[in-house]
């Protein structure tokens, strides 16, 4: 797969539409029960880049980027700001916000992750694309310094530890994160008297699986 290493204008993603969609399948029993599965062990989000653009400036910037990517080709990184830290949107990250492992005195490399909770259910999310120099990590609640401690591979989400953590203490972290998308089309239509009179282009992206 190719990916470029670089995010779609903040500025742009800013207002847009989208979020996490889930594939449910049903089947409906002749005693009137329902039988639900999933095949996706994760959600796949989706956006509409078009939204965001305020002026026909943003929307010259939205082809250029279009372009680079040569439309559906090349994936690259997605700011979705409901859903950017491994804290509330509010709050600041803290390396005490997700526990991404437990060690066993022998693992040194961990996989960046987010857990939402609700009641008694939680959902575990892979986090591969952190923003560069956001990641805190720390190990039975004392905080470590990055590249003395700690690596991190900013194309991954793979934290890397000197010494593995002891057996049976938390890893935990927190961090700012991208979303790894495509663009899911490979037009792009607007005019200048559309835009004028309010009608933003149509510019779908999808999450990718890295």
């Amino acid at each position: 797969m190719s990916f470029h290493e670089i995010r779609f204008p903040p500025r742009l993603s800013l207002g847009s539409i989208g979020g996490p969609e889930r594939l449910t399948e049903i089947v409906t029993l002749a005693n009137g029960h329902e039988e639900r599965n999933t095949p996706w062990a994760h959600s796949l989000r989706r956006y509409d880049a078009g939204v965001g653009m305020r002026s026909l400036n943003d929307v010259e910037d939205l082809i250029a980027f279009f372009e680079a990517r040569r439309g559906q080709l090349h994936g690259f990184r997605w700011k979705d700001w409901a859903d950017c830290k491994s804290s509330r949107p509010s709050d600041q990250i803290s390396f005490r916000d997700q526990v991404i492992g437990v060690g066993d005195g022998q693992a040194k490399v961990f996989q960046l992750s987010k857990t939402y909770v609700s009641g008694n259910q939680d959902y575990t999310r892979p986090i591969t694309k952190p923003v560069p120099r956001s990641v805190l990590a720390g190990v039975q609640d004392d905080e470590l310094t990055y590249q003395v401690h700690y690596t991190v591979d900013h194309e991954s989400g793979l934290v890397s530890f000197v010494e593995p953590p002891d057996i049976a203490v938390e890893v935990t972290a927190g961090f700012e994160f991208d979303v790894p998308v495509r663009f899911d089309t490979d037009a792009i239509r607007t005019s200048v008297a559309n835009f004028q009179a309010g009608e933003v282009p149509d510019v779908p992206v999808v999450e990718l699986r890295v």
